[in-house]
């Protein structure tokens, strides 16, 4: 095998894993620190949804750890046991966050649109890539490789769509943060840490992508060349 092929899938594999491993050490990190207002993620969340006009929004408890997301057909955040109940600078980044989410869903943030239009267009590609690499493993109907490339290319588009929204939302986070005095200014630092950290995963799947994307089209080039 080529030694080009070979670092772009370490490269590949590595950039997630740093990512993943710099969210979790910062998240260990600030999931120690008690905020001085002794907000739970819940009250955090709680104050910034009544400051802006989601009263009736609802927010709930779900397991699992870093499971907390923004649920836009149920119009529900929905926050992991740590960040519902703990009273550190991480549940009140964490739950700021998600609470920019909900923020954005109200206001009609174009890029959020985008990111739920684009929803339905990814899963059906996913979904026909999966039966069309089976048929071509059975039958040989389609190229594989033109197959992947397609599916890569759909989950590309998506992950740079949601690089905005994801930013986006954490800038929401932190100025509602600072506004409603929920955290002092050495907290604020520590919650915009935290929502970097997280930035950065969403990054890292893009360059990681990317570099898959430029891999299969490598190949496929090269077949193409040998035939």
């Amino acid at each position: 095998m080529d030694f080009s092929y070979i670092g772009i899938y370490l490269l590949i594999l590595v950039i997630p894993l740093l990512a993943s491993w710099h969210i979790k050490s910062t998240y260990k990190k600030y999931k120690k620190i008690e905020n001085k207002n002794k907000l739970s993620g819940f009250d955090v969340a709680r104050k910034i949804l009544d400051a802006n006009g989601l009263k009736d929004m609802y927010i709930v408890e779900v397991k699992g750890d870093l499971t907390d997301h923004y649920d836009p057909s149920q119009k529900v955040v929905r926050l992991s046991t740590d960040i519902f109940h703990g009273e550190t600078i991480a549940a009140a980044a964490v739950a700021a966050h998600e609470c920019g989410h909900a923020i954005q869903d109200k206001e009609g943030y174009k890029m959020m649109r985008i990111r739920s239009s684009l929803v339905p267009v990814v899963n059906f590609v996913t979904y026909s890539a999966y039966i069309m690499f089976v048929l071509s493993i059975i039958f040989q109907f389609f190229d594989l490789l033109m197959v992947s490339i397609v599916s890569v290319f759909f989950g590309l588009v998506f992950q740079i769509v949601t690089l905005p929204v994801e930013f986006n939302a954490s800038s929401r986070a932190l100025k509602k943060l600072k506004e409603l005095e929920l955290v002092d200014s050495k907290e604020h630092q520590g919650t915009e840490k935290m929502l970097k950290a997280a930035a950065l995963t969403y990054v890292a799947a893009v360059l990681s992508s990317l570099l898959n994307l430029f891999r299969l089209v490598m190949m496929y080039a090269n077949n193409r060349d040998r035939r």
